[in-house]
């Protein structure tokens, strides 16, 4: 008989005798769990069976770190381990799920004597989680904010007068600015020549006033 026959049959057998038992589940083909105390306490444990391709000849691989067994301590777990192990070597050729799975009911207080019940749980925390901070997005973004700068009231009205009262500014609006500028860094004749330019133009364009309500 192959080793995928020898398979075929045992499956079918563990189905059958652990029909209506929750503690035990086929997670695939080849996988198979069984769950040992009630649920939930300290001493609980589950184990986890995975054939390979030349099983029977061969044990099957005992997986001890399921996350159900997260609270159990490491010297339980190898205890289990080297315990179904030891089991397996006896029945290689045959197949030995079932009776590796049976041999562990009778011993559970002895395989899980070392286990503490308040043991604590370990879990694996990268150092730069440490220096992570959580910040407000919004309050980041007020922070950055420029203050606007606040105006006096002549300030804002010399602003309007330099608008065409829609919010556009009129044309030479900064043209006081330029002939102080020349004034500053240019020749006399330029800064004479860019006044008299500026006086022409305000006197074609008149400045509105807004109206008093």
């Amino acid at each position: 008989m192959s080793t995928q026959e020898a398979q075929s049959e045992e499956r079918e057998a563990l189905q059958s005798i652990y029909e209506g038992d929750e503690n035990f589940k086929e997670v695939d083909a080849t996988t198979f769990q069984y769950k040992y105390g009630e649920e939930n306490n300290f001493k609980s444990f589950l184990v986890e069976l995975k054939w390979g391709e030349n099983y029977p000849e061969e044990a099957p691989a005992v997986n001890m770190n399921t996350f159900y067994n997260r609270h159990l301590l490491p010297a339980v777990k190898e205890h289990i381990l080297t315990v179904v192990c030891n089991e397996a070597s006896q029945w290689l050729g045959c197949g030995m799920t079932y009776s590796l799975f049976e041999c562990l009911k009778d011993h559970i207080d002895e395989l899980t004597e070392g286990q503490l019940e308040s043991a604590p749980v370990v879990v694996m925390v990268d150092e730069g989680v440490a220096a992570l901070k959580i910040s407000d997005a919004d309050a980041d973004a007020k922070k950055k904010e420029p203050k606007k700068e606040q105006m006096t009231k002549s300030q804002k009205r010399r602003q309007w007068e330099r608008t065409d009262h829609k919010g556009d500014r009129v044309r030479g609006w900064d043209w006081v600015d330029l002939v102080k500028h020349l004034s500053q860094t240019g020749s006399k004749e330029d800064a004479v020549a860019a006044a008299e330019s500026a006086a022409a133009t305000a006197a074609a364009s008149p400045v509105l006033h807004p109206l008093n309500n």
